[in-house]
């Protein structure tokens, strides 16, 4: 064979193996494509029939083998979504948040942000327990009222952050408490500041200012119950306490 044919074959060895190479990929991405749009059509049809489990498998397949496909960020709502259907709320918080780290701009964004709240909601517990799930759920429902302030579920999450606000409070209120049948008054003062202070919006904050005003009686610190009596008087003129606190100030006269 000579020279110059042998290049001309050369060169055509190489075009038809650049294009069997092209059209492979092309057909073996329309596959994918297809496979994804399929499996996912099929996760769908499962999480309508409410069968979670089964559903949450195919939608964390697509995850997981057609990351790049355009049903990617569908199916990775999908999984938080039947996560949070089983009650598994961990892992539907993980889900949401990475939906959001993920694909920052897919239309299920705003959902995943108050989502991810509601699986903390759903995980905080008793106000007497750790309220590590309370302080995050909260946090991420004001940071869904900040980034949308005019959607339809602000007043929802207002809701919910009111409630769980008077839970940490009542947490605080209630080891001051704790503090005072120890017969640690000055411990009880701390967690009745730590509501007066952090939580003047919650039900617990006219009793702990009561609590307080007690406390600094019973240590002798008459000039700052005085102080805090009056400050009790015009905060709280309606109050069931009101004649009790004018009991304890005539006391200190």
């Amino acid at each position: 064979m000579s020279q110059q044919k042998f290049r001309v074959y050369l060169y055509l060895s190489i075009v038809v193996g650049t294009s069997i190479l092209f059209f492979g990929c092309s057909s073996t991405k329309q596959h994918d494509v297809k496979s994804a749009e399929e499996t996912f059509n099929e996760a769908m049809e499962l999480f309508k029939d409410e069968d979670y489990l089964e559903a949450e498998k195919l939608f964390e397949l697509i995850r997981l083998q057609y990351s790049a496909s355009q049903f990617a960020d569908d199916a990775q709502f999908y999984l938080a979504e039947s996560n949070f259907k089983r009650r598994e709320f961990i892992y539907a918080a993980y889900n949401y948040n990475m939906l959001r780290k993920i694909y920052p701009h897919s239309e299920y964004t705003k959902k995943s942000l108050f989502q991810s709240g509601m699986c903390y909601y759903k995980l905080s517990p008793a106000y007497d327990r750790d309220q590590d799930y309370t302080v995050k759920a909260i946090q991420s429902f004001s940071e869904f009222q900040t980034i949308y302030p005019d959607d339809s579920l602000y007043v929802q999450a207002t809701g919910i952050i009111r409630e769980l606000r008077d839970k940490l409070a009542h947490r605080e209120y209630f080891t001051a408490e704790l503090y005072r049948k120890m017969f640690s008054p000055e411990s009880a003062i701390i967690y009745y500041d730590s509501v007066i202070n952090d939580y003047p919006d919650t039900e617990y904050y006219e009793p702990a200012i009561y609590g307080k005003i007690e406390v600094l009686i019973e240590l002798k610190k008459n000039d700052e119950a005085k102080s805090l009596i009056d400050l009790y008087k015009k905060l709280f003129p309606g109050s069931s306490n009101l004649d009790k606190v004018k009991n304890l100030d005539q006391v200190l006269k």
